[in-house]
């Protein structure tokens, strides 16, 4: 945010200082004189504010002729009007009250607001962000002598107040107390008898000069004074109409020009002219109350600065009505500029307006802001080339509370007095709330009493009355930058604080951090509301920075002052972890590092808690590389600080980031080796010393031993080594390690130490056993791979030049000396060194020079090892080697055969897709035990990408075919897949090749079976029968228990063929199933019956030592199917059929029951009787009961006296028939009741008349009746006081338009038909009717009746299944086969009484 403008310094230098009166009187004096605001003042705010300009403001449109004002006049104010609300849950009618104010002030009572429930949403606390904005004092000699008048002269109390360089309170015995910048009473004008006849002072103005002041009186007069001399100048009478008050009365800019409204709502312009020394007074109505109310108006006035302004000329005055805004110009002619309406709101809200000029795009222009409720609007106004006026409505502000007044303070601050009596202070570019203030100790007056027009009877609209309850127009003016508030006893002035007061009231508040936040926040001029700051950035950066250095200082004091004694050291911590880090923030943000390592540090360090917490703070700093520069003793101190506590991590972070060349580079690099801190033992060597190789001497010093005697290395040397190969990248990239970059003109010299180091014969301090390049072999044995990489990244970056070349030559001819000489190394390590060197031998501006014989002595070597270990290993190399542009060295045909002889397919397969010999690559795939699956892939990828050859893909073919059964017996589901997909047109060829019976049936099923995951229809496969039979007499050889399973999913084969083989291999269960499938129920019927009395005959001739499990659940399992067999079928049987079926299964199941005798009892009589049970209960459900009983009574068995055996089969169905009686008998009640008590409830919903508890629709919004409009007809829509209940009876279908569209009785003429048919035409107009219309088809399903209805018919029938598919047909239509059938659950509405 920039600085404040020097226009609103110059206002806010008259703000109240102290408490004192002496500094309040000086304030006023300082008003009395006021500097200057030039345009050269304005263009400073606009360079200060062109980032801050809202671009999102759009122009309200222009019109070809302007609105006369007659016209205006004439318009009728729709207070009534219809209001359709988008969304009609909005409004919420059961909110609103009728609650009307009746008292004068509200500072003790907000239990009539609305807007509490606005106030459920809180705004954040903006004082620890901003501070105090503002500050309120109490004027305490007017207040005094406001108090006095009222005593001694009965002035009564004050009504209104006006501020100029004088200021002006009216009281309700109709004085005018006039008080000088020193709170002195200097005029007291008026008198109580002329209070009694005029009534209460109800407005006030002063004139642009301090000469003249304007009283309107509550019973309509208006008088003249002359603040010079005391002298009463006119006394106007006839300026309005007799009995209305004054509501308003303002001065303009024009002396001679004012303007006034009266409690008629009209608005009337004043000329005082003088004439041979005759005081006159000329009134003209320029808005008459009888065509809108109105209640606020504002002139717009300009600085005398601000004079020339070309806006000025036309005198602009603003009036809001209680329905919308007017702007008209006063001069040259009475014009109307613009209007704008409000809109629906809160009929009790008051109308505001307030103007200011203000710098918006480059111009100063003024700006209106206008609010009624919580939405603020402000309209830039402007005039153009042509001299005409355009109006542009900015960005508005939208409250959580309701307003009662509105003042500018300075352009970019406004103060809003909301409807409980609290002060918001809002930035106006960022509506950020800045401060809120409670002012109900001023017990504000309130005007109530002048809107309702008591002096004169209340002779006054309702809504104007209704406005006035929070009216406060007259309690509140403001003058040069300060707010005055008129209490019932006392004045009250507000201003904006200096930055240096809101610091410092934070400071006396004991809220340190929050003071230095405010005060950075000046320092970086995003402040808001900036008061007595230089414009000029510098100036206000060094004016702050020193305020916060004093604060710094006492903070660091306080911080020391209130450290607790005693206690723990934990607590001692976290009160220094609170106040230290704000220390040191603060002046590493003001970049004063002499003060944070001097001063600070010194004043710190007093406590070793502090100091240790100080230190701590600035590790995030050094390791972010934001603080450099640290002194020789700070540093030290934080290095010994960590170490004492043990994290020598953070000590090694701190080293490589800090410039340690004034410190003891000896002890530092002791204490790093001792601590194993090898990043910052290599910084301190490199950034100190210039040193690079003496720490890879200590390095390799520590590893190489180990690896030398090919010992295994700790974690410990592991890390070192690591730390050895990064460091040498770094070194040979013109890196600085760990982080950073090798000086320049360091760069060849740190490569060309690096290189003698690595490429020495002999190390320093050699012993005589040592071998050759003792550093390069220490590498290559650590971790080749990774050396081999730096060495190529290395060469990468070399330039072509002689002893780059000679470098380059010396170390590879040094690599191959040490690991082709020596046997030490693995095949991995020997092959990346030829994978190293292939791809060096491979750069098209190679010059490096390798012997041919290596590389046929690494295959060699590769190849026909000593042993047969680390197979994979060695093809893997030497397929790098190859990848990497070996392969030039090595003769082709040779390469191949040794491959081959070593099993190296991979090898193998390299070399023939250089061939394009695809048809190999099969063999190589097949015959690679780790590969082979991967074979199906390959095969596919051949024959389906393009690329290849019509030969290349016919080879392949080929090749599997001839490996066919290797495929199959390999993975058959994917064989199977690669056969549907590439030679579906050879399936009889591929199954002729396939001679193994298993092989084949696995083929089979895995391209048959779609449940194997071959996702290809058998009609694309075109698949004969006869192969589709013998994957069946398969299934039945290989897998009979899946037979059935198989035969569900599989479709293209023949009925009879399959019989006969299932026949073949005696699978009864899958024969009945085909028989079935086939129609023949009889048939599949005897084959499921023949097998159960075969099992039943195995259980009557078993011996009592046989075992009973097996049997009898094989009895069970077999009279199961045979059940499930005729309950399918059933359905489609008539009685007759149904009979054959179910009476032969139970003359089955009772044979052996017969047969037994007493003396010879069945050895499983109870379990069959079990089961002939479970036949009756299935069979009961198609056969009716009386039938059963008959057949069982004509028995022969049975029939001669042996009904004993079978009573508990007769009572067991009778049990059964009981309970299922009882059950139907008690579900038809429910159902009865449910559908009576429904039909009722809905008869008397529908049938019910109803009252609306409004006078308009709950759902629409629409009036009944309309106040204008005098129809015949009204439309009444059925409710219940909810508009949840119409639309959920709408919804249901309940409510038709016929019930919607009703007249009322009494507009219909008795007898007259014409009346009566106009009566019953429908009321709504097609739009609504087809919108009905389409609401009721959208919700309207099948009602309760008919679902019940059609339930209970035909429930005696066997054949009527409400949900089955089966019945289907032109003659039967049924609601729950209707595609938009739902049920409607909701309940039905209860009725009201």
């Amino acid at each position: 945010m920039e600085d404040e403008p020097d226009h609103d310094n110059v206002e806010q230098n008259l703000c109240v200082k102290t408490t004192t009166e002496e500094e309040l009187n000086k304030s006023f004096n300082l008003e009395a004189s006021l500097s200057k605001f030039s345009y050269l003042d304005l263009d400073k705010e606009l360079e200060l504010r062109n980032d801050l300009i809202d671009d999102k403001e759009f122009d309200i449109p222009q019109v070809d002729t302007p609105p006369t004002l007659e016209s205006i006049l004439n318009e009728t104010d729709d207070e009534d009007e219809s209001f359709v609300l988008e969304d009609p849950t909005l409004l919420n009618i059961d909110a609103i009250d009728s609650h009307s104010y009746d008292t004068s002030s509200v500072a003790s009572s907000d239990s009539g607001d609305r807007t509490n429930l606005k106030r459920k949403k809180k705004l954040p606390d903006s004082f620890s962000l901003h501070g105090s904005v503002m500050r309120h004092l109490l004027l305490k000699g007017i207040s005094a002598q406001i108090v006095s008048a009222a005593d001694k002269v009965d002035a009564g109390l004050p009504t209104a107040i006006a501020v100029s360089s004088l200021i002006a309170v009216g009281t309700s015995h109709g004085l005018a107390l006039i008080f000088d910048q020193n709170q002195a009473l200097r005029l007291c004008l008026g008198s109580t008898s002329v209070g009694a006849q005029y009534g209460a002072i109800s407005a006030l103005s002063i004139n642009n000069d301090c000469s003249r002041l304007l009283c309107g009186f509550a019973k309509g007069q208006i008088t003249m004074w002359d603040l010079a001399s005391g002298k009463l100048l006119r006394s106007i009478t006839d300026a309005h109409p007799p009995g209305t008050a004054i509501l308003h009365i303002k001065f303009t800019d024009d002396p001679t020009l004012a303007i006034c409204n009266d409690s008629g709502g009209s608005v009337f312009e004043l000329t005082f002219k003088r004439v041979m020394g005759v005081r006159t007074c000329e009134s003209r109505c320029l808005f008459s109350g009888s065509k809108g109310e109105v209640c606020c108006i504002e002139p717009l006035h300009s600085k005398p600065e601000l004079k020339d302004h070309p806006i000025t000329q036309f005198s602009l005055l603003a009036m809001a009505s209680l329905t919308k805004i007017l702007v008209i110009g006063l001069k040259p002619s009475l014009k109307v500029w613009m209007t704008f309406p409000y809109g629906r709101m809160d009929p009790s809200s008051v109308p505001l307006l307030a103007w200011h000029f203000v710098a918006v795009h480059n111009y100063v222009n003024p700006m209106l802001a206008f609010c009624r409720g919580d939405i603020v609007h402000f309209l830039l106004v402007k005039r153009d080339e042509s001299g005409a006026i355009h109006v542009t409505k900015q960005k508005y502000l939208h409250l959580y509370y309701d307003l009662i007044n509105f003042t500018w303070i300075n352009s970019r601050t406004v103060v809003l007095l909301d409807s409980v009596e609290k002060l918001h202070v809002i930035d106006r570019q960022t509506q950020e709330e800045l401060e809120t203030v409670e002012i109900s100790e001023v017990q504000l007056v309130y005007n109530s009493s002048h809107f309702k027009s008591l002096a004169t009877g209340g002779n006054v609209s309702q809504a104007l009355a209704l406005v006035g309850e929070k009216a406060c127009y007259q309690s509140i003016s403001s003058c040069g930058g300060q707010i005055f508030y008129l209490g019932t006893k006392s004045v009250y002035v507000m201003m904006l604080r200096s930055w240096r007061e809101r610091v410092d009231h934070l400071l006396k508040q004991d809220c340190l951090t929050e003071a230095l936040a405010l005060a950075w926040s000046f320092h970086e001029g995003k402040a808001k509301a900036v008061v007595g700051l230089s414009g000029d950035v510098s100036k206000r950066k060094a004016v702050v920075a020193d305020r916060m250095v004093e604060i710094l200082f006492h903070y660091a004091d306080r911080a020391l002052r209130k450290c607790p004694e005693q206690g723990k050291i934990q607590v001692m911590e976290q009160h220094f972890q609170d106040t230290v880090p704000v220390i040191v923030d603060y002046c590493l943000l003001l970049q004063r590092k002499d003060l944070l390592f001097s001063q600070m540090y010194d004043k710190l360090s007093e406590n070793s808690v502090a100091k240790g917490v100080f230190l701590e703070c600035l590790e995030p700093y050094i390791l972010s590389d934001k603080l450099l520069g640290i002194t020789p003793q700070v540093m030290k101190d934080l290095i010994v600080h960590f170490q004492d506590k043990k994290l020598m991590e953070n000590v090694e972070a701190l080293i490589v980031h800090m410039d340690i060349t004034s410190l003891d580079i000896q002890q530092v690099i002791l204490m790093c080796w001792e601590n194993r801190l090898y990043d910052a033992m290599i910084y301190v060597y490199n950034r100190g010393m210039n040193e690079f190789i003496s720490p890879m001497e200590k390095l390799f010093k520590v590893i190489a031993p180990p690896l030398n005697a090919g010992k295994t290395l700790t974690d410990e040397q592991v890390v070192m080594g690591n730390k050895l190969l990064v460091y040498i990248s770094c070194c040979l990239a013109g890196r600085a390690y760990p982080l950073g970059d090798i000086p320049e003109d360091l760069v060849p010299l740190v490569k060309n130490q690096v290189f003698e180091f690595l490429i020495r014969l002999h190390s320093a301090e050699a012993s005589p056993e040592e071998e050759i390049y003792p550093y390069v072999r220490t590498l290559l044995h650590f971790d080749t791979r990774e050396f081999l990489n730096v060495l190529a990244l290395t060469f990468e970056d070399f330039k072509n030049d002689k002893q780059a070349v000679e470098y380059q030559q010396r170390i590879v001819d040094i690599l191959l000396k040490v690991m082709v000489e020596n046997s030490d190394f693995t095949p991995s390590q020997v092959g990346c060194l030829f994978t190293f060197l292939a791809r060096q031998l491979a750069k098209p501006d190679n010059t490096l020079f390798v012997n041919r014989t290596l590389f046929d002595q690494v295959l060699e070597f590769l190849c026909s090892p000593d042993d047969d270990s680390r197979h994979s290993e060695r093809q893997q190399v030497l397929l790098e080697l190859l990848q990497a542009g070996g392969i030039v060295q090595f003769e082709e045909s040779r390469l191949i055969r040794m491959a081959e002889k070593a099993e190296f397919y991979q090898i193998c397969e390299f070399m023939y897709e250089r061939e394009h010999q695809y048809d190999k690559i099969i063999d190589c795939y097949l015959r690679d035990p780790l590969r082979e699956e991967e074979v199906f892939n390959y095969i596919h990828n051949i024959l389906s990408i393009p690329g290849h050859s019509a030969e290349e893909k016919q080879s392949v073919w080929h090749k599997a075919m001839d490996h066919i059964e290797e495929l199959v017996s390999l993975k058959p589901c994917k064989a199977a897949e690669l056969v549907a997909t590439h030679f579906s047109e050879q399936i009889e060829t591929v199954i002729k090749k396939l001679q193994n019976e298993v092989l084949l049936f696995k083929f089979l099923r895995s391209l048959l079976d779609p449940r194997e995951g071959i996702h290809i229809s058998q009609e694309s496969l075109q698949i004969s029968p006869s192969i589709m039979e013998q994957f069946i007499e398969l299934l039945c050889k290989f897998s009979p228990n899946q037979v059935i399973e198989t035969l569900q999913v599989l479709e293209c084969y023949r009925l009879e063929e399959t019989i006969q083989i299932t026949q073949k291999y005696q699978l009864h269960e899958v024969t009945a199933y085909l028989l079935q499938k086939k129609g023949d129920i009889p048939g599949a019927f005897l084959i499921m019956l023949e097998r159960l009395q075969s099992k039943l005959q195995e259980i009557t001739h078993q011996g009592e030592n046989t075992k009973e499990d097996t049997s009898l659940k094989d009895v069970e399992d077999t009279m199961v199917e045979t059940i499930a067999l005729c309950q399918r079928n059933s359905h489609n049987l008539n009685q007759q059929q149904r009979e054959a079926l179910w009476f032969p299964l139970l003359e089955a199941m009772m044979a052996p029951q017969k047969l037994s005798g007493a003396a010879a009892p069945l050895l499983h009589s109870e379990a069959l009787k079990s089961l002939t049970m479970q036949v009756l209960n299935s069979m009961a459900a198609f056969i009716a009961l009386p039938s059963i009983l008959q057949r069982i009574l004509q028995d022969p068995v049975y029939g001669k006296g042996k009904l004993g055996e079978i009573q508990g089969l007769i009572l067991g169905m009778l049990d059964t028939f009981n309970y299922e009686q009882t059950l139907l008998e008690t579900t038809t009640s429910l159902l009865n009741q449910d559908l009576h008590w429904s039909l009722c409830n809905l008869r008397a919903s529908v049938t019910r008349g109803l009252n609306p508890k409004q006078d308009y629709c709950s759902i629409c919004l629409q009036q009944y009746k309309r106040h204008q409009e005098m129809a015949d007809e009204i439309i009444l829509q059925q409710q219940s006081g909810k508009a949840k209940r119409n639309l959920s009876e709408i919804k249901r279908g309940r409510i038709t338009p016929s019930q919607v569209k009703m007249s009322p009785s009494y507009h219909q003429s008795k007898g007259d038909p014409a009346a009566k048919k106009a009566a019953s035409e429908p009321g709504l107009d097609p739009q609504q009717i087809q919108a009905f219309d389409q609401l009721c088809r959208l919700y309207r399903g099948s009602s309760r009746l008919a679902l019940l209805t059609e339930l209970s018919q035909n429930r005696g029938s066997d054949s009527y299944r409400p949900f089955s598919s089966s019945q289907s047909g032109p003659a039967f239509h049924s609601v729950f086969q209707n595609e938009n059938f739902q049920l409607q659950l909701t309940p039905p509405p209860v009725t009201e009484d």
